[in-house]
């Protein structure tokens, strides 16, 4: 196990790893931890690290035979989801998904240049 204070990681497999890291930096507020594109990059939000892995990385491997892929996805919080609506929207960035409301809140369904979602969630008030 690791420490509680230490960051929790995801791997995302990109097509482009230079793309990624623009991506996730310039508009989700991510911040770079170390470039060494073409293979592999390491991004920072909170407590989150993102691994992207390209092509050449050790990470894109094949997955093993029989596994399905599946909605897995990286969960932001956002303070307001409209505004980050039209801050990306007008930064060019297009949604998988409408605003989606339950009681938990509200959410939109983005996607990285390689395909991997990304959901923006802005919790409900109490």
């Amino acid at each position: 196990m690791t420490a509680s204070d230490q960051l929790a990681g995801v791997r995302y497999l990109v097509d482009d790893v230079s793309a990624a890291v623009d991506f996730y930096t310039s508009h989700l507020g991510f911040t770079l931890r170390l470039d060494a594109a073409p293979a592999f990059a390491d991004v920072v939000r909170g407590p989150l690290r993102l691994l992207l892995s390209g092509p050449a990385s050790s990470g894109a491997r094949a997955t093993p035979r029989g596994t399905a892929a599946g909605r897995n996805r990286v969960h932001l919080l956002v303070g307001d989801l409209d505004a980050e609506i039209a801050r990306l929207r007008d930064a060019g960035l297009s949604f998988r998904s409408d605003v989606v409301a339950g009681p938990g809140g509200r959410q939109i369904l983005l996607t990285d240049p390689a395909g991997n979602l990304v959901e923006l969630f802005e919790p409900a008030t109490a």
